[in-house]
């Protein structure tokens, strides 16, 4: 016979073994789940810095909370910084998100760090025609290094390389000599290297190649199931694509000098306003662009240099040697201004030489010629009288009547002076003027 109080008891024991029950992992209740997440996919197109990383970051964080699928980078890049690579490395190793870089288009290529991110990723895949490698420090880092540095470096570099490869099951021969050596991989012969999974000519390929495929994350092993899954394009903000336009060391370069030219245009146009509007939002929005890249100090100092030599010229003629000297100083300065030897994240002489040219003449001839307007004698209303030739229109001595600049005037002077002769204006005293007589013929 059963007691009466066992059905209760029976529950109650039933609700502790499921309170006592393991919740299932994120990655768990992934696999069990029989809907699949949706395929999040980004892009990075062109140099890797703070506002590609930030975008990068954003993106894959998105992912993440959407308990998405995997997470598709679509790269093609020459490189960039070594300290926003890190940290979006950073961000790859710890997300319970598949990460799967893929260099696409055909043409593409993952170069320098590109090439590291693509070791980090959980998957690697290539378009056909594109190209992966080229990851020596030198591309990679930034600064002026001597030859001690630049092997400890390379030493850091390759080791923080080969454990990315090591890590995924990578080649880590490669992963030394794309560092070391510089190679560069075509999409086969990474494939064949073992330095990516998969070569697939398009993205929606590519979600047919992986499915099934199993990758290991913080959360544990994930069975991608991507053969027909919903794909979530995450474009960037407009922040992140202002961000990401003026950190362009081109356009971070040309709106410095643009708020140089600015401001001294208004301070020598005093009013004016609006070239000293436009020169403080310039120079905010460079001082902003430049925070974000290695700015070199030496080179923001020639710059300084440079600007001050001008203006010197333009009030000290020193026969051109300050003219050029700061020609020197600034095209120097400009070429170092970014303390990077990634050809990508330096300003571009195409960009610097114009901008030097442009600015010397701006100096000498539109700087020059305000202020020589401001030491120019004045022609015009009452100060403009002091100094000019008139004529005596009635006998002038302790009053009379003057024609000077087509006006008549009443003036005096201290020696009497005939009708008709010419006179020089000395003193202005309101509508009053004081005059001598000019012996100069008329």
């Amino acid at each position: 016979m059963i007691p009466r109080r066992f059905p209760g008891f029976l529950v109650l024991v039933l609700a502790l073994l499921s309170a006592l029950s393991p919740v299932p992992s994120r990655a768990q209740a992934h696999t069990q789940d029989s809907a699949t997440g949706p395929v999040v996919v980004g892009r990075i197109q062109g140099a890797i810095g703070p506002a590609t990383r930030d975008y990068f970051n954003r993106v894959l964080a998105e992912a993440n909370d959407a308990n998405a699928e995997c997470f598709v980078l679509l790269l093609d890049t020459p490189g960039g910084l070594s300290e926003s690579m890190r940290d979006m490395i950073k961000s790859i190793l710890a997300s319970e998100t598949p990460v799967i870089c893929y260099v696409h288009p055909a043409g593409a290529r993952a170069a320098s760090a590109g090439a590291l991110i693509s070791l980090a990723s959980h998957l690697a895949a290539m378009s056909p025609g594109t190209n992966i490698g080229a990851a020596h420090p030198v591309s990679i880092g930034g600064g002026e290094t001597n030859e001690t540095m630049e092997k400890k470096i390379t030493n850091d570099a390759a080791a923080y390389a080969r454990g990315l490869a090591a890590q995924r099951g990578r080649n880590v021969g490669w992963a030394e000599r794309v560092v070391r050596e510089s190679i560069s991989s075509t999409a086969e012969e990474a494939l064949a290297d073992t330095v990516i999974e998969v070569v697939s000519a398009t993205l929606e390929e590519l979600l047919e190649d992986i499915d099934g495929m199993t990758v290991e994350t913080v959360a544990g092993e994930r069975t991608l199931n991507t053969a027909g899954a919903t794909v979530q394009h995450l474009e960037p903000t407009g922040r992140e694509r202002i961000l990401t336009r003026i950190s362009d060391p081109n356009i971070a370069y040309l709106l410095m000098l643009v708020g140089i030219f600015g401001i001294i245009f208004e301070l020598q146009n005093p009013g004016t306003f609006f070239p000293g509007i436009i020169g403080v939002i310039a120079l905010i929005t460079a001082a902003f662009a430049l925070q974000m890249l290695p700015v070199s100090f030496t080179g923001v100092t020639l710059i300084a240099l440079s600007i001050l030599m001008f203006i010197l010229e333009v009030k000290v003629p020193s026969h051109g040697a300050l003219t050029v000297g700061g020609v020197i100083a600034m095209l120097i300065g400009s070429i170092m201004l970014i303390d990077s030897p990634v050809p990508v994240m330096k300003v571009s002489l195409k960009v610097i030489i114009p901008a030097v040219i442009f600015t010397a003449a701006f100096f000498l001839f539109a700087v020059g010629f305000g202020l020589k307007a401001q030491k120019r004698k004045v022609t015009t209303g009452i100060d403009g009288l002091l100094g000019a030739i008139g004529e005596a229109r009635s006998p002038v001595h302790q009053k009379g009547s003057v024609f000077v600049h087509g006006e008549f005037w009443n003036a005096n002077s201290d020696a009497p002076i005939p009708e008709g002769a010419r006179v020089r204006v000395v003193n202005v005293d309101g509508m009053h003027i004081k005059v001598t007589e000019d012996k100069q013929e008329v």
